[in-house]
């Protein structure tokens, strides 16, 4: 599946002893990225491995998310709580990129001692090397290398590095997919659902969840606004319609739903305790052959995440980019 049940901005760290391609780096990396330049693998290693302790803390926070739903406690507004208490979420380095062939310790033999370490590895080879590169990736001990001397690099690297921050939370998704049934898991990768939904979560918003009850996503964008993107079956269509009706939609906004022309959020509303009447949102098609319905909401909640704390305001506080000598 391309498309991760969890995903969250995180760190990126570029490990080279040529500290004229770091500051390079530095300026023409995208600026939605935080970024750790180090020249000495000594620093570096000793950066990455203060974080496993953290990286546990946050999959236990996570599942105590999921120990409290299975007691009865909404999800969403525990998903809401979480990401405004700890923002410092974004400061765990999610993929490193190391330079092969440095003096004193090459890369591989860097990457060997980030044994704890859980973010993705890619490998900067120089054209000697792509052997070793490929045996280092077909053994699992890197997720990608990138020759050198590619031509575009740049565009190249930051490919890589897009698509490994956008899937490789192997570890999370895991803990949210015991959200999801099995017809959930089964509809997420029907055809077309995958890559739709996709491309939607990374056109909208920096930070997601896939949950399983309600059935939807939770996204966030870099400025803190939330999203919900409510996931409907055609057969779900009659039972939503019908709450509708209790819920006092009028007859022709119950009708359109029955039809699958929109979609209402009542059990979002249900979810955050809210006492507003439901909206109602033009359903849309996702994959193919019709078997899943989207629509998506706005989300007000009083104790949802503070502005202040929204991906973008905490990259503005962190260092300027430079390298770490």
């Amino acid at each position: 599946m391309t498309f991760p049940l969890f995903h969250r901005p995180g760190t990126v760290v570029f490990l080279d002893d040529d500290p004229d391609y770091l500051e390079m780096l530095a300026l023409v990396l995208p600026r939605q990225w935080h970024l750790k330049l180090f020249l000495r693998p000594t620093d570096c290693i000793a950066h990455l491995l203060q974080e496993p302790p953290f990286w546990e803390a946050d999959a236990w926070n996570q599942q105590q998310l999921i120990a409290l739903w299975r007691e009865g406690k909404p999800l969403i507004p525990q998903i809401l709580a979480y990401w405004s208490r700890y923002t410092e979420r974004y400061a765990l380095s999610r993929v490193c990129v190391v330079d092969f062939s440095m003096p004193g310790m090459d890369g591989l033999q860097v990457l060997s001692e980030l044994v704890d370490w859980p973010g993705a590895r890619v490998l900067l080879t120089g054209q000697a090397d792509e052997q070793v590169a490929v045996r280092a990736f077909n053994r699992g001990l890197i997720d990608q290398f990138i020759p050198k001397q590619t031509q575009d690099i740049s565009r190249r690297l930051v490919e890589a590095v897009e698509h490994l921050l956008f899937t490789s939370h192997a570890r999370h998704a895991q803990i949210w997919r015991s959200t999801l049934t099995q017809e959930q898991s089964a509809l997420l990768r029907a055809p077309g659902v995958d890559s739709w939904l996709a491309a939607f979560c990374a056109k909208n918003w920096v930070e997601h969840v896939v949950i399983g009850a309600p059935f939807g996503v939770l996204g966030m964008d870099a400025a803190g606004r939330i999203g919900w993107l409510q996931l409907e079956t055609p057969a779900g269509l009659q039972a939503l319609a019908e709450l509708a009706e209790v819920a006092g939609v009028p007859a022709a906004g119950v009708e359109d739903i029955r039809k699958g022309l929109r979609l209402a959020d009542i059990e979002l509303r249900q979810a955050l305790s809210s006492t507003q009447p439901p909206a109602l949102v033009n359903a849309i098609p996702i994959g193919e052959g019709g078997a899943l319905l989207g629509a998506l909401f706005a989300v007000e909640a009083p104790n949802g995440p503070d502005p202040d704390n929204s991906y973008s305001r905490w990259l503005a506080r962190q260092p300027k980019r430079h390298v770490q000598d």
